[in-house]
């Protein structure tokens, strides 16, 4: 399996026929626009758009995108319901606890400790709960992305239902977790293989570095990857 990050909370899974993209926020964010890759380039090919919550955050590009490729957008019922409602053609809709069953992997939703919003025709539209997805190809291993959420403690029903090797960990602290919480999580909750730290630098608000969190974890297991560079797994 081939992982590239994108900035933010951005990641493309590549793995067999399948390549996911989740919580594409391309436009607008400096992390990604900073390294001359475009829109176009970095989502060719894909064929799902996953979505842990409805943040324009996290949201981003999912109508081009799918639009453009004719990819499946995977997400909470509700916000589900609103891409279709911006001319998303083929959706796949799930809620909390559910698992959708693709042809190279099986996506899960499990909860997250955020909200999920945004405007519509002038005011605040609730858009489903906020949730994590488990991510586990039919060949290699199971990735975890936490989406935007703060610690908790059934983080360790999630290791020991879905044993995921990989972790997305928001570290950005504000709006998730920050350097120390995000690494007690890891190190309490999870024995992951590789940790990537995301969330962080992209709006000046936000932590700027890794290097708290890579501190908080000692090194271990921790990947920085640059910004549209895959790496395999």
């Amino acid at each position: 399996m081939q992982i590239t990050w994108f900035g933010h909370s951005c990641f493309r899974l590549d793995t067999g026929e399948s390549s996911i993209l989740i919580d594409p926020f391309l436009t607008g964010n400096a992390t990604f626009e900073d390294t001359g890759l475009t829109v176009h380039g970095a989502t060719r090919g894909v064929t799902h758009v996953a979505l842990t919550h409805g943040h324009e955050d996290h949201t981003g590009d999912t109508v081009a995108i799918c639009k453009e490729t004719g990819a499946t957008l995977i997400a909470v019922f509700e916000l589900a319901m609103r891409m279709a409602g911006l001319g998303v053609a083929k959706v796949d809709p799930g809620n909390t606890g559910g698992m959708l069953h693709q042809a190279d992997f099986d996506l899960t939703f499990v909860p997250a400790w955020h909200s999920s919003a945004a405007i519509v025709d002038g005011r605040w539209v609730y858009l489903g709960a906020c949730c994590g997805l488990v991510i586990a190809p039919r060949e290699g291993k199971t990735v975890y992305h936490m989406g935007d959420t703060a610690i908790f403690s059934d983080m360790g029903l999630i290791n020991e239902i879905y044993q995921p090797a990989i972790g997305f960990v928001p570290i950005g602290d504000r709006f998730t977790m920050g350097a120390k919480t995000a690494a007690l999580a890891c190190k309490r909750y999870f024995q992951f293989e590789i940790v990537v730290p995301c969330h962080y630098r992209t709006f000046p608000m936000l932590d700027q570095t890794p290097d708290k969190f890579v501190a908080e974890m000692g090194g271990n297991n921790v990947r920085v990857p640059e910004v549209g560079v895959p790496f395999e797994v």
